[in-house]
């Protein structure tokens, strides 16, 4: 019996008609005017609303060659369920209005294997947002292609279980018929986020937000996950998906093929001037194949 996970924020974070829907991955992705690529294995991208991150998880997307790829492992953040660990569908369909994204039951019983993985129940997975704001853009993008997905919803790990985790994962890299969606905004400011760092050297606010965010992108570029938790320490900037990209940062770190991450593109979706004010980043990579 098949189980389907429902398109659960369609109709409210993006559209639920299909032709509205892709009209509007196709105008973000031909505005972004990127070649694809068959040495990107992976990307970072947002997971806001269509009409927020939209037009900036393009240059994520719009990265991927599909033609050799017929995995897709999803990392996102979980923001509702709480779990010390990694959580795995018990679903075999994650549905989209561009066509379904079949899961790979194969690989994700071989993950459950190593009893390290829980299994989340329909309520979370229907409940998350991650990893779901993902699947319209690579439906799109894998249209016509036999893509499966492995959905992996990352806990608020310790940095020993992102640790374990990467390594765990980082076999998968080395195969290049798996591909990488990771699931992260970058800084949420204001005090509904209780969250008010400001460097005033830097100028405006949304500036010292930049700056700051900009800091942890170049960190994460160097590929180092503990420059990373160091950073994340120190400045505790609210980059929700902090998890996802450490589990990922192991898993380069300890596959055997070099891809090096590189950002794209930045935005915020507003510019904060006062205290009154807050705003969310979005920031949108791509992991390549060092040649």
């Amino acid at each position: 019996m098949e189980r389907i996970r429902r398109a659960s924020h369609a109709g409210s974070w993006y559209s639920n008609n299909a032709k509205q829907l892709e009209e509007e991955l196709e105008g973000w992705l031909g505005s972004c005017g990127l070649t694809k690529s068959p040495d990107v294995r992976g990307v970072i991208a947002p997971h806001a609303g269509y009409s927020y991150s939209g037009r900036a998880a393009a240059y994520a997307f719009g990265n991927i060659d599909p033609t050799n790829i017929s995995r897709v492992f999803l990392l996102g953040p979980s923001h509702h369920y709480y779990t010390p660990k990694c959580a795995l569908t018990r679903t075999s369909i994650y549905s989209t209005p561009l066509g379904d994204l079949p899961i790979d039951t194969e690989v994700n019983e071989e993950l459950y294997s190593t009893g390290k993985f829980e299994l989340m129940d329909l309520h979370v997975d229907e409940a998350e947002h991650s990893m779901e704001m993902h699947l319209p853009y690579l439906a799109k993008v894998f249209h016509g292609y036999p893509v499966k997905i492995v959905p992996i919803l990352v806990g608020a790990l310790s940095a020993e279980s992102e640790a374990m985790y990467g390594k765990l994962l980082a076999k998968y890299v080395d195969d290049p018929k798996n591909f990488f969606s990771v699931s992260s905004d970058f800084c949420h400011w204001g005090a509904r986020f209780n969250y008010t760092h400001y460097d005033k050297k830097q100028g405006a606010i949304y500036k010292s937000i930049e700056a700051l965010d900009r800091m942890g992108m170049d960190i994460i570029e160097t590929g180092d996950p503990d420059a990373f938790k160091r950073y994340l320490r120190e400045f505790d900037n609210t980059i929700c998906g902090r998890h996802p990209i450490g589990v990922f940062l192991h898993m380069l770190k300890n596959c055997s093929t070099k891809v090096k991450i590189g950002f794209l593109r930045y935005e915020q979706s507003s510019q904060c001037k006062s205290m009154r004010d807050s705003s969310v980043s979005y920031a949108s990579a791509a992991a390549k194949v060092a040649s």
